[in-house]
C-alpha cells in the first residue's frame, strides 16, 4: 500500500498548495497531478457497514470515485470500477483496494454507449452474483467563456457522458437491485450557485438532481433508495483537465474554509448513503463543499 496517499499524523491537508497545471485530456489523469490527491484517511475507523455488499462505481479509477471505492472496500464491499481510458490510475486503484483485502474488478469502456452498461451489469453479476450499490460518478466538464463558445459536439458529449451514461447504467442495473439497495448519483454545487464558464456541465448536473428526486419517489415503495451528493471544489484530475492552469492555485478559495477539499473528505457521506444507516433517507441531495453553499 502506498502510504504517501494516506493521511499521516504529521500531514496537514489544510496547507496543501496546488501549483498551476493543465491536462489536455478529459476526464484527466490523477497520477500526473502535483501534489497527488489525498484519497485515503488512515485514521478512518471501518466497522463492516458494507460487508458482503457489491458496489459498481463509475469513474472509480480516480478522484472522488477512487476515494469512495477505497472507503467502501474498507467497509467490506467488493468493488466494480467502470472507467474510460485512465489505465494507470485504474490499475493503481485496483491494487490499492486489493491491498486492503477487498475484491475489485476493472471494466474499461465508454459510459455514453449503452452497450457498455450491459457489459458492466453482466460482468458484475457473473463475477459477484449480485449488485447492491450503484454510484453514478463518471463525468466531464469543459471551461468555456461564453455560451456561443460551446460547440454542438461539446454539449452533446457532456450531456451524453454525464446524463445519458447515468440513465443507461441505472436502467440496466435496476432489475437486479433488491430491497435495501442504494443508488447514489453525483451532482455538483454548481447546480445550486451557477458557474458562468461551465454552462453545459451545470445543465447536466441539474438534470441529475431531477433524475435523483423523481427516481427516488418512483422506487420508494420498493425500498430502493436514491440520493445524490453535490460536491464543492475537490482536488481531482477533473480540475486541471478543465480549467486554465492559472486558476488551479485558487481552487476552493471562495469556500468558507478557503481551500479545495481532498477526496477522502467526501467519501464518508457515500458510505452513509450506501449502508443501512440511511434506511430512511431517499430523494435527498447532500452538500459537501467547505461551506460555500448553505441552501
Amino acid at each position: 500500500m502506498d502510504k504517501e496517499n494516506a493521511i499521516g499524523l504529521n500531514c496537514n491537508v489544510f496547507q496543501v498548495k496546488y501549483p498551476p497545471q493543465h491536462q489536455n485530456v478529459q476526464p484527466g489523469m490523477e497520477y500526473k497531478m502535483r501534489p497527488l490527491p489525498v484519497f485515503d484517511d488512515s485514521h478512518y475507523k471501518a466497522s463492516g457497514k458494507l460487508k458482503e455488499k457489491v458496489a459498481i462505481i463509475t469513474g472509480g479509477d480516480s478522484g472522488i470515485g477512487r476515494a469512495v471505492a477505497v472507503a467502501f472496500a474498507k467497509e467490506g464491499a467488493s468493488i466494480v470500477i467502470a472507467y474510460y481510458n485512465e489505465d494507470i490510475d485504474a490499475v493503481y486503484t485496483k491494487k490499492y483496494i486489493e491491498s486492503l483485502g477487498a475484491k475489485c474488478i476493472l471494466l474499461k469502456g465508454d459510459i455514453k454507449n449503452k452497450n457498455f452498461s450491459k457489459k458492466i451489469v453482466e460482468a458484475t453479476r457473473n463475477y459477484f452474483g449480485k449488485i447492491d450499490i450503484l454510484v453514478n460518478n463518471a463525468g466531464v466538464q469543459y471551461q468555456q467563456k461564453k455560451l456561443t463558445d460551446i460547440s454542438d459536439f461539446q454539449f452533446d458529449y457532456t450531456m451524453k457522458t454525464n446524463v445519458y451514461g447515468m440513465f443507461y447504467l441505472t436502467r440496466e442495473v435496476l432489475p437486479y437491485l433488491n430491497e435495501g439497495a442504494s443508488i447514489i448519483n453525483v451532482t455538483s454545487i454548481t447546480t445550486f450557485v451557477g458557474e458562468p464558464e461551465l454552462i453545459d456541465y451545470v445543465t447536466s448536473k441539474g438534470a441529475i438532481v431531477g433524475f435523483t428526486r423523481s427516481l427516488a419517489t418512483n422506487l420508494a415503495l420498493k425500498n430502493i433508495r436514491v440520493n445524490a451528493v453535490a460536491p464543492g471544489v475537490f482536488w481531482t484530475a477533473l480540475q486541471p483537465a478543465c480549467w486554465d492552469k492559472e486558476k488551479i492555485p485558487t481552487l476552493g478559495s471562495d469556500s468558507d474554509m478557503r481551500r479545495a477539499g481532498e477526496t477522502h473528505e467526501i467519501a464518508p457521506i457515500f458510505v452513509y448513503l450506501a449502508s443501512d444507516d440511511s434506511s430512511y433517507t431517499t430523494g435527498q441531495v447532500f452538500h459537501i463543499n467547505g461551506g460555500q453553499y448553505k441552501g
